[in-house]
């Protein structure tokens, strides 16, 4: 059963489709892109499974029943916009918000001083965030947001303000979260993250639906019939098939001119797709 189903909703503002008719579903256990270009709903469509907002139309279930606003307890977001206390300290801020979402006093100060170890931030504990960098301040956010171990969790470009090292530190956390059995919807404009961590994504443009499926099945989806040839000389150069030419002919004839290493389709990235779908 998926942990998360959104069913036919649509959300108006002002006679402005933010959201129309979309579906999806977020099994326990995965990495679930939602993706878009700015303006194409997502936030929209986040704020209404976070109860933020509510949907015209359609409805959005938490295991299999309507969700309700008690559910909030069970999901951590990670917005793209932080919206952390800049004048109070790293741990009275996360011991606060943990406190929020329902956790004891006592087992919040544990798990925070384990998430302190992990991101090196246990000398900073006392100060306050406005003396941090952004990069770790960004590490604080992600620690509130699933502090509390929450089953469902939301991050809308997480990476951002992270430099590549903290970018794949974060990322590595985010899959132990995921393999540890937590729902995840991930909203990002970053493809090759997309390519590295999600098993299935929903892109939307202008409010609706324009690409659904398993990341893998989408690549071959939208593949040109491009191959990568390598000869044993180490030259390496694209080939693409001609028409009514299958890989098995392009080989025979790619050996009359070289003596071939390697002959391997290319599937395009998910930047390329993300490109050709939205136009």
């Amino acid at each position: 059963m998926p942990y998360i189903e959104v069913i036919d909703v649509c959300k108006q503002y002002s006679g402005h489709t933010a959201v129309d008719h979309v579906s999806m579903s977020v099994p326990e256990g995965s990495i679930y892109g939602l993706l878009g270009p700015n303006g194409a709903g997502k936030t929209s469509l986040i704020r209404i499974i976070n109860r933020i907002t509510h949907a015209d139309s359609g409805e959005v279930l938490m295991l299999g029943r309507p969700m309700t606003d008690a559910d909030v307890r069970h999901i951590g977001y990670m917005p793209e916009e932080r919206g952390l206390y800049k004048k109070m300290k790293v741990v009275d801020q996360v011991l606060y918000l943990a406190q929020l979402h329902g956790m004891a006093k006592a087992d919040a100060r544990k798990a925070l001083d384990e998430w302190l170890q992990r991101f090196d931030l246990t000398p900073w504990a006392d100060k306050k965030l406005e003396q941090l960098s952004k990069g770790m301040a960004q590490k604080v956010q992600f620690i509130s947001t699933v502090i509390h171990r929450p089953p469902l969790l939301i991050f809308d470009e997480p990476f951002s303000g992270f430099d590549p090292l903290n970018a794949d530190i974060l990322k590595r956390e985010i899959l132990r979260l995921r393999d540890e059995g937590a729902a995840i919807l991930f909203s990002t404009h970053n493809m090759s993250s997309v390519e590295e961590i999600c098993q299935e994504i929903t892109l939307v443009n202008h409010a609706k639906v324009v690409l659904q499926g398993k990341v893998m099945d989408i690549r071959q989806q939208y593949k040109k019939n491009i191959f990568e040839v390598t000869t044993v000389g180490g030259e390496t150069f694209h080939y693409s098939l001609k028409e009514g030419e299958s890989a098995h002919d392009a080989i025979a004839h790619l050996n009359e001119e070289y003596e071939l290493a390697g002959f391997k389709e290319v599937l395009p990235s998910m930047h390329d797709v993300f490109v050709e779908a939205v136009k």
